[in-house]
């Protein structure tokens, strides 16, 4: 296991003392960015090939340079941490145990783009995380690292702290913004896209944490250092939320180069209590399950891609064989009833019809033309629903089914 990146303050200092992490060489990637040009930042983190590690695998350089071009003002940069997708927990480690990681890499940000206010959302099951989150903004702007004229510079960049109220679908950006606003977290159409129209109407970069936390050791290091620590298709470190039945849960930073076999045997301590994997779901709720003939498939984007699966929010749970799969099934199709906004009526009705049927089938009332139901069903939300929400509500229960031997095909 090489020397971590991500998580290497985490553990080691107190997340909620500055002076442990400028100890640890923090805010000297600010100091670096402040005495650049801001399209030469943005250039950097375009060659660097990061992508968004919330799940949609965006070019994050390409979002950035978007928002810099764009001559309407203000501009923001948003850090999504509403990390509410189940099974993942990364996010939630990086705000609890390196807040100010966050801070520095949002002010690189407003300096990259040139947007001046910047916003966290929260999850509002986060309280710890919130806490220390705002704690380090709070220090961040009293020692010169935040507001007006950082650092003695012509750059201010300030940061508001907002705490979500435990919706699923504000982990989607634009119902995110919609819920900043005031309004009801709904998703919104696109086109327009948040490049240049985003929170409040105006150029937004949206990144999520785990992205954001990328930004320093890349300014420090440069574009060539990161693309050198995994695949070429899949450039850096990447973190894993690794869940169920394991023996050492918990997350771990590794290439994406990974394979699902390494991540439970070898970094998690295999399967508890002796026992063998019936199925992993990957990517969360939203994901795919594999099974145990897939267990040595890459965890990347391309690799996972080859098996039919996402890597998502980086999300790992393994189920025993201990485990009843309707059971687990059951209780997917019930969470996406529960949290469908009903703004859209394929994801209202689809999610609904779904749990009626995974229902009457996990009672014992197995008939195939519910499987074909089933994926009809899927099919209309993937291609119908505003959001990823309805688009992917589907696929953990198609998937289950696969594992479990019912044909879907």
């Amino acid at each position: 296991m090489a020397e971590p990146v991500l998580l290497r303050r985490v553990g080691h200092v107190d997340p909620t003392r500055l002076e442990d992490y400028l100890a640890w060489g923090g805010f000297e990637a600010l100091r670096r960015a402040l005495l650049r040009r801001p399209e030469s930042i943005v250039d950097e983190v375009k060659a660097s090939g990061l992508v968004g590690r919330g799940g949609a695998a965006f070019p994050t350089g390409v979002k950035w340079e978007a928002v810099a071009r764009e001559s309407r003002t203000p501009k923001y940069v948003v850090c999504n941490a509403d990390e509410s997708e189940p099974g993942t927990f990364k996010d939630r480690v990086l705000m609890e145990g390196d807040p100010f990681v966050l801070v520095e890499a949002m002010a690189i940000a407003g300096h990259a783009v040139g947007a001046e206010e910047g916003y966290i959302y929260v999850r509002g099951e986060y309280i710890r995380a919130y806490e220390r989150i705002k704690n380090a903004v709070e220090e961040a702007t009293r020692a010169g690292f935040l507001g007006d004229h950082i650092l003695d510079s012509d750059v201010s960049f300030h940061v508001h702290v907002y705490r979500g109220a435990g919706a699923y679908v504000c982990g989607e950006e634009t119902a995110l913004f919609e819920s900043i606003e005031g309004k009801r977290g709904q998703p919104r159409q696109k086109p327009p896209f948040p490049t240049t129209h985003g929170l409040f109407g105006r150029p937004t970069v949206i990144n999520n944490v785990e992205t954001l936390a990328n930004i320093p050791p890349i300014v420090l290091h440069g574009p060539e250092w990161f693309r050198s620590l995994g695949p070429e298709d899949a450039p850096g470190p990447k973190l894993y939320s690794v869940s169920g039945a394991v023996n050492a849960p918990g997350v771990y930073e590794a290439p994406m180069s990974v394979t699902l076999r390494e991540l439970i045997e070898e970094y998690a301590g295999g399967v508890r209590n002796g026992g063998r994997v019936q199925a992993v779901l990957v990517g969360g709720a939203a994901g795919t399950f594999l099974g145990p003939k897939e267990l040595d498939v890459p965890m990347s984007f391309s690799g996972l891609r080859k098996v039919g699966a996402a890597l998502g929010s980086g999300a790992v749970m393994v189920i025993d064989e201990q485990v009843d799969m309707w059971e687990v099934l059951l209780r997917l199709a019930r969470f996406f009833a529960h949290e469908s906004c009903g703004k859209c009526y394929p994801c209202q009705l689809g999610t609904q019809r779904q749990l009626e049927i995974v229902r009457r089938m996990a009672s014992g009332r197995i008939r195939y033309q519910d499987i074909l139901r089933l994926r009809d069903i899927q099919a209309t939300m993937a291609d119908a629903s505003i959001c990823g929400l309805g688009q992917t509500a589907g696929n953990a229960i198609l998937s289950g089914l696969r594992v479990m031997g019912l044909d879907v095909s």
